[in-house]
């Protein structure tokens, strides 16, 4: 037995090998740099489809429309040349409003737009107007404040919607306005 233990004392494992521990390190730094480009990459993907991903093209958020769409189709409401006059403030206000507005509607909607002339429908044209007026007429002498435009603008908007079906006015803008 005793020349059994000094047997198995003196064998001792070989020196590891240098080249074969090279290799192994940069195996293993390959490795880890791939696992790593992948996790960013991973995580990259995943920051892009939930930010994206929430509101798919077309939709619309509640505060500004629809983040993402085709390019509208532009009409101004009322006269070509004059654009729109109405009496604001009731009927004996004696206040008139003369202004310039043009709407940006979704090119999607054949209900509203005419793919070929990229007008209005003939059905859609009078609903607009006829909202446009009425809207225009019942607004109070304060809502037409400078600083209350975006809430004006955005209320007109959702007036046209409500009257076109949503999504068919992706926003409105006003180019002249003279309230006397």
């Amino acid at each position: 037995m005793p020349d059994e233990e000094k047997d198995i004392d003196t064998v001792a494992p070989p020196p590891p090998d240098p080249a074969k521990s090279k290799k192994k390190t940069i195996i293993l730094i390959v490795v880890l740099v791939i696992v790593g480009l992948a996790l960013a990459a991973g995580i990259s993907l995943f920051v892009v489809t939930k930010v994206m991903g929430d509101i798919p093209a077309g939709s619309e958020d509640e505060d500004s429309g629809p983040r993402y769409h085709d390019a509208g189709v532009f009409v101004k409401l009322g006269d070509p040349k004059e654009g729109i006059l109405v009496n604001v403030g009731g009927p004996r206000s004696g206040k008139y409003l003369k202004a310039s507005i043009i709407v940006e509607y979704n090119p999607g909607k054949k209900s509203v737009i005419n793919e070929e002339t990229h007008a209005l429908q003939p059905d859609a044209e009078v609903k607009v107007n006829d909202v446009a007026t009425q809207f225009l007429r019942s607004t109070s002498m304060e809502d037409f404040d400078a600083d209350k435009q975006d809430e004006f603008k955005k209320q007109l908007k959702d007036a046209l919607n409500a009257a076109l079906g949503a999504g068919s006015v992706y926003d409105v803008y006003v180019t002249s306005f003279l309230l006397q």
